[in-house]
């Protein structure tokens, strides 16, 4: 029997996705745990939904057995999109048993919400919801915030199967090649251990402003994957705490700096390593800059009479958009136009990369000003050599071009499903902020997709194209759609 190139390129890579399944179905395990010392409905639901993910798992596992080897860089690209697509589809089936009326399609974009820590909803009533719904909504985010793949990897080496190929195929910009520690393993280790430290510091943190402890473990999840699932259909309007605001936007400004960053001085057990960040420091005096100036714009424009109250409510609502979490704690849709529009303009690239937060990151934009900055020089002096640096280090020039052909590519794939939206008769504001909102893995846009709202108004299509736009984010564009190059199948 002669098999397909095809099969045999892909059956390897089955083979090491099964033990991911088999792994990610005993995360199902917590919020059953919150199910059963609830004693909520959904207690059954858990049992049913591991026990399908686990023998999925395993029947992917018995019939590639035989076509185990060591995964090729490309096998790398295939996994993630692998575990960043198929993964949701298992972690819908709690919702679609406990909420029948729930569509595939509506389950399915919740779950990838989740998993990319986009944020968005097609779910109301979310206060009525078993808490352990709720719980795993927000689990999904945590887990998502790393990525399942850096977990991956600290695993699957016990294995025999090596993970620098996949690593280097999740994890965005400088992370790519700074081995933090000299093994893989022990890096994917060492930045996890970070994740959770700071996760439960959140979660003290919360819990010490005000929240109860189901609602500061589940906002702390979301908080740290920068997901902005939260357990209350008012979002931080729920609480109207300006404590429990403030422990928010510490943690979101924590979350979206790069983790490599925060590994590195743990490690040192000093600053020196933010101060060494070219992000770092860009991405607090932009984002910490956009909150006064949306405080004194919206005090000048008479939306909130004191500029301490619209400062709270500005500084709250900016680090959360731009941070790409997409908590709400008012209606920013009725704002004048220019403070949300600005928002969203921030979520695009505010970002570090390594961090859980979405957008080009801040790492492209300094280098896209610093190309914009040559290019002026050399028309004045065309003979000059004028490297592009960062950090005092010159950027080669073939990074320069591909973050050059990743913004094409951004801008390009923005304006096709802008027009796609479109052309289904969504408003133009909706759609386009849907669409900055979900390939930015932000969350709430504007008018009908708006903070006050969820996504559950959009049709079946309309979701769709929202869902690929998270995975897109998620995945940087590139990690995604070179699985459906033609060169990618070639030997």
């Amino acid at each position: 029997m002669i098999i397909p190139a095809a099969v045999l390129r892909i059956a390897p890579v089955v083979n090491v996705y099964s033990t991911i399944v088999m792994i990610f179905s005993l995360t199902m395990a917590a919020p059953m745990i919150v199910a059963y010392i609830g004693d909520d409905a959904a207690l059954l639901n858990y049992h049913q939904s591991i026990v399908i993910t686990f023998v999925a798992g395993v029947l992917m596992r018995v019939t590639t057995m035989h076509r185990k080897r060591e995964l090729q860089p490309r096998d790398g690209f295939l996994l993630v999109f692998l575990v960043w697509t198929i993964l949701p589809a298992f972690a819908t089936l709690p919702l679609l048993f406990h909420l029948p009326g729930l569509s595939f399609t509506d389950a399915y974009f919740e779950t990838v919400s989740g998993i990319t820590t986009t944020g968005s909803t097609v779910l109301d009533n979310l206060d009525a919801l078993p808490p352990s719904i709720n719980f795993w909504r927000c689990e999904l985010v945590w887990l998502g915030g790393m990525g399942l793949i850096v977990l991956a990897v600290a695993i699957l080496p016990l294995l025999g199967v090596g993970g620098m190929q996949l690593y280097k195929a999740e994890t965005p910009g400088p992370m790519k090649d700074a081995k933090l520690t000299p093994r893989i393993t022990e890096t994917a280790k060492g930045l996890w251990l970070v994740y959770a430290a700071i996760t439960l510091a959140c979660i003290v943190a919360y819990r010490v402003a005000g929240m109860n402890w189901f609602d500061a473990i589940t906002h702390a999840f979301s908080t740290m994957g920068l997901g902005g699932f939260s357990t209350h259909d008012a979002s931080y309007g729920f609480f109207n705490s300006p404590v429990i605001e403030a422990v928010s936007i510490v943690f979101m400004l924590v979350a979206a700096i790069n983790f490599a960053t925060h590994f590195q001085a743990c490690r040192e057990r000093g600053l020196r390593p933010y101060k060494a960040d070219p992000e770092a420091g860009f991405f607090l005096l932009i984002t910490l800059g956009s909150c006064v100036m949306l405080a004194w714009y919206l005090w000048a424009r008479g939306v909130y009479p004191e500029f301490m109250t619209a400062l709270r409510y500005a500084s709250f609502n900016t680090v959360s958009i731009a941070t790409t979490t997409g908590y709400a704690s008012t209606d920013y849709n009725l704002w004048p136009v220019f403070a949300p529009l600005w928002m969203l303009f921030l979520c695009c690239f505010v970002s570090c990369s390594g961090s859980t937060g979405g957008g080009i990151k801040m790492i492209r934009a300094l280098v896209l000003v610093r190309q914009g900055m040559r290019e002026l020089v050399k028309l004045v002096h065309p003979n000059a050599q004028v490297p592009v640096k960062l950090a005092g280090t010159v950027v080669p020039n073939q990074i320069v071009f591909a973050v050059l052909a990743f913004m094409s590519m951004y801008g390009a794939c923005i304006i096709a499903m802008t027009f796609l939206l479109l052309a289904t008769g969504l408003d133009a504001i909706s759609a386009f902020s849907a669409v900055i909102a979900s390939i930015n893995n932000t969350g709430p846009g504007l008018n009908q997709v708006g903070p006050a709202t969820t996504y559950a108004a959009l049709t079946d299509f309309q979701t769709w194209v929202c869902t690929v736009a998270m995975l897109l984010g998620r995945l940087e564009l590139f990690a995604l759609l070179i699985i459906f190059t033609p060169a990618f199948w070639r030997r």
